[in-house]
């Protein structure tokens, strides 16, 4: 697969700009997480890999604590999740993943961001067929022998492992990221994830090449933009010149 996935997924950290902007997408998030499936993250597993993720882009602990505090209480926003699919600059296809409380607004800017940069949305499924939902853990080492090995005796289902440049990444069905951490754990008890995540990784690239770059740039700059865009995942390669 390579790691060229890491440049496939325009995260909030890396686009939003402002860390109050990416303090407010992780609350959202959690907030949403912790109020429909508890607010220990002990039992609730999805609350317990945000607040991870969380810390690792330095969101403060006060953010993550406040949202939690606010899902425990009654009342409180009404968000819901929206996905969107469809074709971007230069041929490429893109999801992008939702938290909102107004769907009419969430749509309306989503779809303008597709519009104003010659970019079509599309049907659900239409993007989403040529991406595989993965777990994704990397971290540093140098024996992937020894680590597929570890994986399959706690009989983890792995899609892939590479290791390039002192790198080991294990790639696995979304649904055995916990099972694929523990069993990491367990059998290498020092070892620190460098990359701990569910993402969609392309099966195929995009080239973005000549005008249709700046476009593209700037349409992943105004998805990024809205507030309710919590991820945009595509499969765009921008070709250097």
């Amino acid at each position: 697969m390579g790691r060229a996935y890491q440049n496939r997924k325009d995260s909030m950290a890396k686009t939003a700009g402002m860390k109050t902007k990416v303090y407010s997408k992780y609350g959202k998030e959690i907030y949403v997480i912790a109020k429909n499936g508890g607010p220990d993250p002990d039992t609730n597993l999805s609350l317990k890999r945000i607040i991870e993720k969380s810390k690792k882009d330095q969101v403060p602990t006060h953010v993550i604590e406040r949202a939690i505090e606010k899902a425990s209480g009654a009342g409180g926003e009404d968000y819901s999740h929206a996905r969107y699919e469809g074709f971007g600059p230069g041929g490429c296809m893109v999801i992008v993943d939702c938290l909102t409380d107004n769907t009419n607004r969430t749509h309306m800017e989503v779809r303008q961001a597709f519009l104003k940069n010659g970019a079509k949305l599309g049907a659900p499924g239409s993007a989403a067929h040529m991406f595989d939902h993965l777990a994704i853990l990397a971290f540093k080492g140098e024996d992937d022998e020894a680590v597929l090995e570890a994986l399959m005796m706690a009989d983890v289902d792995v899609t892939d492992i590479e290791n390039e440049d002192g790198v080991i990444t294990v790639f696995a069905p979304h649904t055995e990221f916990y099972k694929a951490k523990t069993a990491l754990a367990e059998a290498m008890p020092d070892v620190e994830l460098d990359v701990e995540e569910i993402t969609f990784v392309p099966q195929t690239e995009a080239p973005i090449t000549g005008e249709d770059v700046a476009v593209f740039e700037k349409f992943l700059d105004m998805l990024n933009d809205c507030d309710d865009v919590q991820d945009v995942y595509h499969n765009g390669q921008v070709e250097e010149a």
